[in-house]
Order: structure tokens, then sequence, then C-alpha cells
């Protein structure tokens, strides 16, 4: 059976449409009626009282667009123009004159920040290395210590492929629920998955939906059932996060903010993909893990796709050249969308907009997780060319 992880890697190996899509993989993406979608316990998730951050955070619909045409050249990355854009979104977020102060507003030198990234696309396509120094050397600056500071996301093994690894990023925490050993094995010599010791039993999204895992897809999933249990980086290890997830589409949709957050933060994702892909991505966010902890949002848009997501196809890579600000992960992915949207439109792979890849907006904007409404977001466009 082939895992999610390798489809992927085919993809962006081979090229759009000389690989096939498996059969089980064509099941997962289908679309699901409304009617019969299943139950989930995302009720539990408002009975725990908001605090001062929760999303939508501290400014709600309102979002930051910075354009810089010096951030890439002939695909080559500019730190210092990078971290300038990242300095003028903080300001212009804020309305703040001073950069360590605007990163203060949001963390103390106290908290333990994760960084969550998204490098399933590898060095082709994962979020920047650029980006994410730009955001440790502002964060130091404002007194963040480096050891205060964690990158992660889900796969381990994926974020060193990427590039974030001691090497790159020295004196920084580099964590994955899922993990492998330097043999590559993802068993202890008991024969239990690293990553069970990695999940929180104490905090789970259930959905009554199940699907049973090989030999080769369980390490990538952790547990079988009906529970997606939360990472222990999330729930144990930082105090607030910084999503800095990468600007590309997943078919209509777009796979930004809440979509890095929700599938990188649970165990057993595959099941969901079928008939939950919205809810998961907008219902995992309201649990008090994401909701009270995430409290900015950085996209990175210097590079993304307009196609073939969430995988990297090159034909489809492109420099959109902008970093997306904002404490609202909803009306920031918006933004993302409708970035996305236009290039599609203009590339004729689409003719107009598909209500459809803004469900998941709509489900997170009746959990009170943000802004979805276009015509009620504040956009703020900076350009640093």
């Amino acid at each position: 059976m082939l895992s999610r992880r390798n489809f992927f890697k085919i993809l962006t190996a081979s090229g759009i449409g000389t690989v096939a899509v498996p059969s089980y993989l064509q099941k997962i993406f289908a679309k699901v009626p409304a009617d019969e979608k299943p139950a989930t316990n995302v009720g539990k998730a408002s009975k725990y009282p908001r605090t001062a951050v929760s999303m939508p955070g501290k400014f709600p619909g309102k979002v930051v667009h910075v354009y810089s045409e010096k951030c890439i050249q002939e695909n080559k990355f500019d730190l210092k123009a990078i971290e300038e854009m990242v300095k003028s979104g903080m300001l212009n977020l804020t309305g703040l004159t001073d950069a360590s102060e605007a990163w203060r507003f949001f963390v103390s030198p106290k908290d333990v920040v994760g960084l969550k990234v998204n490098p399933i696309g590898g060095a082709l396509l994962s979020t920047s290395l650029e980006i994410v120094r730009a955001v440790i050397r502002q964060l130091e600056e404002a007194g963040i210590p480096k050891n205060n500071i964690v990158i992660w996301d889900r796969r381990e093994f994926e974020l060193f492929e990427a590039g974030f690894n001691k090497e790159n990023f020295p004196h920084i925490k580099i964590a994955g629920t899922e993990q492998k050993d330097n043999k590559g094995s993802f068993y202890d010599a008991d024969g239990k998955l690293y990553g069970e010791r990695m999940i929180d039993k104490e905090w789970f999204y259930w959905a009554d939906v199940e699907e049973k895992y090989d030999s080769e897809t369980i390490p990538y999933m952790i547990n079988e059932g009906k529970h997606s249990y939360f990472s222990k980086i999330l729930t144990k290890q930082v105090d607030k996060v910084i999503n800095i997830p990468i600007l590309k589409n997943a078919g209509s949709s777009v796979t930004l903010c809440l979509k890095n957050l929700a599938y990188g933060s649970i165990s057993n994702t595959s099941r969901l993909h079928k008939q939950l892909w919205a809810e998961t991505c907008a219902e995992v966010c309201a649990f008090p893990p994401l909701r009270d902890k995430v409290v900015l949002n950085i996209v990175d848009g210097i590079k993304g796709c307009y196609n073939g997501g969430p995988g990297a196809n090159p034909e489809f890579i492109t420099e959109f050249k902008s970093v997306l600000l904002g404490t609202d992960p909803v009306a920031v992915d918006r933004i993302g969308y409708e970035i996305i949207l236009k290039k599609r439109i203009e590339k004729k792979i689409q003719t107009e907009d598909s209500p459809k890849g803004r469900i998941f907006l709509e489900l997170a904007q009746n959990l009170h997780l943000g802004v979805a409404d276009l015509g009620k977001i504040e956009l703020k466009k900076i350009n640093l060319s």
C-alpha cells in the first residue's frame, strides 16, 4: 500500500499526469454529501472558557499582505529582504513602531514558542528556511532565548528532509510527533511506535469514522480507531504557537493556516480526509490546545503553488513574493485563498470561484475562530519593492 507521503514524493519526482492516483487515495479525497457527515466531538470544544488570546486573537479580521520583488530572484531567497517583510508586517499588524515591542505583544521571554512549519513538500516546496530564520532572529532581538524556541510539525523526519536540522538551526529544538530512530525504524526495542509516546490521550478529536492501517501506513498514523490525539509538543511542551504555513492549493481549496494546524497537530488523520476534510480543518482548531495557543500566523508566500498541491510539482510552483500576517487564521486563509484563486483563473485551471473550496472557512467562522466574509476583512497591503 502506497503511503500518502510516498505518493507525494512520486508526484514531486514524476510530474503531474505521469502517476495515476491510487484507488484508496481517490476514496480519501472524494466529496461526501453534508447530510452523510459522521458525528464529531466538536461540541465539547466550546465548553472550555476562551482566553484573551483565543482565536481569532488580538486582531480579528485583520490581515497584512507584504510584497517585495527583492525577496526571491532566480529561485534564490534574499534573507535580508525577507526579514524586512516580516518586520514590516509585524509593525503594520500591531500599529507599533518598534519591532521587538511588536513581537513581545504576542510572546514573552518566559514563553516556550513553537514555530509550526509545513515541510511536506521537502526542500522543493516547504516553509522556507529563510522565513523561519527571519522569525527566529527577530524573536531573539525581542528577548526570546533560542532554547525557548521549538520548530515542530507532525513528522520529525520530514522536518529534516526540508532542512530543519541542527546544522541549519543550532541551539533550536526540532521536534515531530512521528519519529524514526537513527536506523530508520519507527519502532523502539520493545516494538512500540516512538510516536505513541508523543501523543496526549487527554486531548483528542473524536469522529465517528475509522480506517484500518497496514504495517506500512500505521507508523504515519500512530493509532487506529475513532480518536485522533493531539501531540504532546502542542499540549505539554510549548506555551505559544506561531504558525508558519506555505501558500499553496489543495484542489480548488487551500492548505494554509487552518490545515497546517489541524492536520499537523493530531494523529490518525487518514480516516478524516474522505468525509471530514473541511470539518477537520476547522473543528480541530476549535479545541484549546490550538485555539488558545496560536497567537500569530505568518504565511510564507515567497514561493508557493497554485495547482498540484499539497504536494510539490515543479510545473505549478510560482513566486508569489508575498508574506501574509494576522492573528486571525480564517481571515488570513481567505486572503491566501483569493491570491491562489486569481492565479488559477489566470492559468485557466478554474474559470470562477468554487464555493466548495471555502467550506472549511465558513465552518471555522461558525466556530468563532475568525472572519471568513471577505467584505468584513481589513486588508492592508504593503509593497516594499
